[in-house]
């Protein structure tokens, strides 16, 4: 599955937390750089003014929530 999302350096936080608690892969995309959702650095480096795409190798209900919260658009 894949998402479009728009984050701040706060709503970052939220998001590493919730992907950490999954157990499958998540990537955030931006450009050609693509980095592992479950890392905070990572995320925070980042555009963050953009939009990025997430890819999620799984489902988790309540990271579904949270991707929701952040849609772009």
């Amino acid at each position: 599955m894949e998402k479009q999302i728009k984050l701040d350096e706060k709503s970052a936080q939220e998001f590493v937390n919730a992907a950490s608690r999954c157990n499958f892969d998540i990537d955030v995309f931006y450009n050609r750089i693509i980095i592992d959702a479950k890392s905070i650095l990572g995320l925070l480096s980042l555009d963050l003014t953009k939009t990025l795409t997430v890819k999620c190798y799984g489902e988790d209900e309540d990271f579904n929530r949270v991707l929701s919260k952040y849609a772009a658009g």
